[in-house]
């Protein structure tokens, strides 16, 4: 179930626009804030040729909008009981008794903000300022620093163990929001859990970070998220999230040690996870870093293919940033190359030979795809990339966008009908990938038109 690009690539490049303008912080300028969200270094890349602009930036502002910010302010703030609802179903059912996930709550907190930074409304400001309360009342330990994994429906502690990839949000939201708001107390909230994260967590011996603890930060035997026995201490998931978090938090607070460990987790990524031959992540391994586990999430790769590049350019190094961005191609290209179907949707997962093993499509890895490929032709300059950016976000369109009920759904089947059994609101069904990929499009966008 594999084919080859000639499809994609002879559609073209669709009509499009730009025109993201950046509001200006509320709270004042922090590093980073010349710019929405990071844009790989490298040799300005405009527009291909022939590009009519208007209708893809309409399109995506359109989406970002009217269909997933709106949705999210009318439809899941908990009136009755604060913060925002923990699951809501297919078609747009509210389970009210549901529980509040962490990851839930800090993707919303980053998604207004950064939002609120795009355009300085008022609903969107809210929306950050409810998120972020509720974090810091609820979710938040005072006691021992760091966010409970899940609370119940009234807010009170359910889950109180630490996980790394819960945490990695927690300071990602809390850094977007500072950014945002400029609130002195969100930034000493992330400087607290990043400590704490580096005197738990680090691994001193074979680099990269443990990611299960107790309340208390004493170690869990439980394997990482995902995976299915205690040798798969480490993941290449939760080593991403904190990748994407430091390098928030480095935008603001350009501390050196926080400095040392972004560089180290980059190069976790490029000595480690990243299978150089195949231009894949793995995804598991035991504390060594011996991958146990040889399963292709497409979706991650595509994703570390332009947040790996977003690290190393917030740190400034310019060889840094040439051998990342040649890395990041080998993995947009290899995406490019084995993991779209001819509707332009990329596949879920394949196993180690590329068969692949899980042909539906879910939301998130869509999103994804459309900012890491418009990420590798600004990188390369090939225009089979943005076709491929292009034709994706002509799938999320047509096919996952819920046009009767707002927001996108989360899964659709190999022939591209949606799963009903899917839930529309979840512990991991959020904002964060849908939003962040309009954001990240339509500025990209308004840079390459203004390169001539």
């Amino acid at each position: 179930m594999r084919i080859g690009m000639a499809a994609i690539v002879s559609l073209g490049v669709m009509a499009a626009g730009i025109g993201c303008q950046n509001a200006a912080s509320p709270g004042g300028k922090t590093p980073g804030d010349e710019q929405l969200l990071a844009v790989s270094a490298t040799p300005p890349v405009g527009l291909p040729a022939g590009f009519d602009a208007q209708g893809f930036r309409d399109g995506v502002q359109r989406e970002l909008q009217d269909n997933i910010l709106s949705f999210w302010i009318r439809r899941t703030p908990d009136d009755a009981r604060g913060g925002f609802i923990g699951r809501m179903t297919f078609d747009g059912q509210i389970v009210p008794d549901a529980p509040k996930g962490l990851v839930l709550n800090s993707r919303i907190l980053w998604t207004f903000s950064a939002a609120w930074r795009w355009r300085a409304a008022p609903e969107y400001e809210r929306m950050a300022r409810r998120a972020f309360a509720y974090l810091r009342d609820y979710f938040w330990d005072d006691q021992y620093s760091g966010a409970y994994w899940l609370c119940d429906s009234d807010g009170q502690p359910r889950e109180t163990d630490k996980l790394l990839y819960g945490q990695a949000f927690v300071i990602y939201s809390l850094a977007e929001f500072y950014r945002a708001s400029g609130q002195a107390e969100a930034l000493q909230m992330a400087r607290a859990l990043f400590d704490r994260i580096e005197t738990a967590a680090h691994d001193p011996v074979d680099g990269g970070y443990f990611e299960m603890f107790r309340r208390d930060w004493t170690r869990s035997e439980r394997p990482a998220i995902g995976g299915d026995n205690p040798e798969q201490q480490k993941s290449m998931n939760a080593h991403l999230h904190l990748l994407e978090a430091y390098t928030n938090l480095y935008r603001i607070w350009p501390d050196d040690r926080l400095r040392r460990r972004l560089i180290e987790l980059i190069e976790v990524f490029t000595d480690h996870i990243i299978d150089r031959q195949t231009g894949h992540f793995r995804l598991f391994f035991d504390r060594a870093w011996h991958s146990n586990n040889a399963v292709i999430s497409f979706g991650h790769d595509i994703e570390g293919s332009w947040l790996l590049p977003e690290a190393a350019e917030v740190l400034g190094d310019e060889d840094r940033i040439r051998s990342v961005n040649a890395i990041a191609l080998r993995m947009a290209r290899a995406c490019l190359d084995e993991a779209l179907d001819q509707d332009g949707a990329m596949w879920y997962e394949a196993d180690h030979s590329g068969n692949i093993i899980r042909p539906e499509k879910h939301w998130w890895p869509q999103a994804e795809t459309v900012v890491g490929f418009l990420n590798a032709y600004q990188l390369s300059g090939d225009p089979a990339f943005f076709a491929a950016a292009q034709h994706c976000w002509r799938f999320i369109e047509d096919h996952l966008a819920d046009r009767q009920n707002g927001e996108w759904h989360s899964v659709v089947s190999a022939d591209r009908r949606p799963d009903s059994r899917s839930w529309k609101v979840s512990e991991w069904k959020a904002p964060y990938h849908n939003a962040r990929c309009c954001l990240e499009t339509l500025h990209r966008l308004e840079r390459m038109a203004q390169i001539p």
